[in-house]
Formats: C-alpha cells, sequence, structure tokens
C-alpha cells in the first residue's frame, strides 16, 4: 500500500479536523505543518507528531510531502495553492475555493498547468444522507424537479469574528453565506443543476462586521425549477442545515447530513429511503465551529487520494467548487445593485 504524505499550510480550527481525518486513513500521513503564527505552530505540531516548517517554501521543499492541505483564510486560497501546484503538490483545499472568482480561476489554471490533483472541501456530498439523495434523483425518483432550498441558520458570537482580524472581511472570510452556507449552496447546486437567475438581499443586522450576517436568496435554475438560500449567523441558538429536495414525485428532507424525511406518491422500483431519527444527537457546528465532524472530510480524503492513484478527477472536481461560488458571488452582486443577476451573462464578461 502506498503512502501518502500530507503537509498542512495553516493552523486553525479546521486544521485540526484535516490532521484527524489524515490520521484516520491507512495510507496517509501528516507529515509536516507550517502556520505565521509560530507559537500555535509548534503546538500544533506536537500535538499532531508532526514536524514543524517556518514557512510555506519550506514546507513545499520536503520531497516526502505529495499533498498540500490549505487550510489560511478564505482569501489566501489562490496565492498558496499556486505555490504548491508550481512545486508538484497534489492539493486539498478548504471550502470555499476563493472569494472571487477571478481568484479561483487563476488556481484552477495554475492547477491544470501543473497536472496536479484538485480538490475542495464540500464534505457533505459524502454524508450518508446525501449519498442516498443523489441515488434517488440518479434513479429519477423525485420525478422532475420543482423546487430546491438551502438552509443554514446558525449562530456565532461577536468574539468569533473579534478573534481574528480577517475574520468577517470581504477579502479574506466573506460573511454567513461564503463561509458558513457555502456547503449546502453546493448542495443544491449538485442536486438542482446550474443556476440561470439570483435575486437577493443581504443585511448585517448583529454583528459588527464587513460582511453579512444573513443572506436570503431566488434562484431560478436552467431546468425551470425555482429555489431558495437563507444563510444566517444570527439565529440564536443555531440550527441543523437543511436541505429540502421537492419534485413532481416527492420531496426529500436532508438535516446535517442525514434524511429526516422523504414521502413519494409512488415508491417504484428504487426503494424508499429510511429517514434517521429527527430527535437521535448528531454533533454540530450551527453553534459551534470546533464541532464538526471527520468520517465525511476523511472520505474525501480517500477520494483524492484514489484519483491521484488511478490518474482521474477527484469527485469534487474545482469546477463545482467555481460553480458554488459563482452563485454566491451573483447573490452579492445582487444585493449590493438591488437587481436580478442573470448567470449566462457573467461567463460573457471581460
Amino acid at each position: 500500500m502506498t503512502t501518502h504524505g500530507f503537509g498542512l499550510v495553516g493552523t486553525g480550527i479546521i486544521a485540526d479536523t484535516h490532521a484527524k481525518a489524515i490520521k484516520s486513513l491507512p495510507n496517509a500521513r501528516l507529515v509536516a505543518v507550517t502556520d505565521v503564527r509560530p507559537d500555535t505552530l509548534h503546538t500544533f505540531a506536537a500535538t499532531n507528531n508532526c514536524e514543524a516548517e517556518p514557512d510555506v517554501p519550506a514546507l513545499l521543499a520536503r520531497d516526502d510531502i505529495e499533498v498540500v492541505g490549505v487550510c489560511v483564510p478564505s482569501g489566501l486560497h489562490a496565492e498558496v495553492g499556486i505555490q504548491a501546484a508550481a512545486a508538484g503538490k497534489h492539493l486539498v483545499v478548504e471550502k470555499p475555493i476563493e472569494v472571487t472568482l477571478a481568484a479561483a480561476d487563476n488556481l484552477i489554471k495554475a492547477a491544470d498547468a501543473a497536472g496536479i490533483a484538485l480538490t475542495v472541501i464540500s464534505q457533505h456530498r459524502f454524508d450518508p444522507g446525501l449519498i442516498e439523495l443523489r441515488r434517488l434523483l440518479d434513479a429519477g425518483a423525485l420525478g422532475t424537479l420543482v423546487l430546491g432550498e438551502a438552509k443554514t441558520k446558525w449562530y456565532r458570537t461577536q468574539a468569533y469574528y473579534d478573534s481574528a482580524a480577517w475574520r468577517g472581511t470581504r477579502a479574506f472570510d466573506g460573511g454567513a453565506l461564503l463561509n458558513q452556507g457555502v456547503h449546502y449552496v453546493d448542495l443544491l447546486r449538485w442536486c438542482m443543476g446550474p443556476v440561470a437567475e439570483v435575486t437577493a438581499v443581504c443585511t448585517t443586522s448583529t454583528h459588527q462586521m464587513e460582511a453579512e450576517d444573513t443572506a436570503l436568496a431566488l434562484l431560478r435554475f436552467s431546468s425551470g425549477a425555482v429555489g431558495t438560500i437563507v444563510a444566517s449567523t444570527s439565529v440564536y441558538p443555531g440550527f441543523a442545515q437543511q436541505l429540502e429536495i421537492t419534485g413532481t414525485n416527492g420531496t426529500v428532507i436532508i438535516e446535517d447530513g442525514a434524511i429526516v424525511r422523504a414521502d413519494f406518491l409512488d415508491v417504484g422500483s428504487y426503494g424508499a429511503s429510511q429517514p434517521r431519527d429527527p430527535a437521535a444527537p448528531t454533533a454540530s457546528a450551527s453553534a459551534d465551529p470546533a464541532l464538526t465532524a471527520i468520517a465525511s472530510h476523511a472520505a474525501q480524503l480517500a477520494d483524492l487520494l484514489t484519483a491521484i492513484e488511478q490518474a482521474r478527477q477527484p469527485s469534487v472536481t474545482a469546477a463545482s467548487a467555481r460553480d458554488a461560488l459563482e452563485i454566491i458571488c451573483a447573490v452579492y452582486d445582487s444585493s449590493r445593485d438591488a437587481r436580478p443577476v442573470v448567470l449566462a451573462q457573467r461567463h460573457q464578461a471581460p
């Protein structure tokens, strides 16, 4: 069995999830980490029994690192990722792919030019409920899709945004939609298909920050279906993320990655899903960003390693991460300009 060496750039909250996911895989090993904060870097390295490198070039110079996890603030993803790609390292980039489409495109071009594999974390695609929902959609179980809704109604304190100067900024983080809501925007797009038009409103109501703490959007999909997105970090005490997909033959409701309801006019030959008991306890980041389960992260990393070994694209491609970012950018543009945004026109922009 080939063992793949990993390096992590950034040792913040999400890096701990990456480290645990790497350790859970039999064919992966966390080799080294780096961070601009020396005290945090050395504590993280000691805790995870790996080496600490003083900077990104030193980490990228290591021959025993094959894959680099980019866990820095979102607005630095392309900068770090492009350096890693130039060094021939495969990439795992935390969500979102970047904060602007131009930066995302630069990262994708660099990865393509280097011939390396690039995946962007969308671990919820590997949640049991999403795997089952994807199976149902592929089997045509819901009929013609009619309505899709993605809801992220979470709670973050002001102390969370005050904990680092980059949090809640447009240049490095984004707000409730780009940071917390992006996962379920990706899932909505994955299930419902391309978005044609977005009409949205964003507000900053309960926090002192540059970006939004609440976003609402109405979507028209290219298929003719419609949908909504709600994302907020102002909803106390914080609730499960929810995805609802409705077609002419029924509805599936997902909460925090598990199917809690599935109803069909005609069950047909695809078989009915077995919903999780909604009263069953689950780990949730709705009120605490540190409460992130590792199983789905590990599954996505395992998929990347298989893709590397088989010389194929990862299941979660950089292009799909760009699709989610494009929707979010359209939400921001619509809110700022108080008008609908047609995504087809954005592709024609210079």
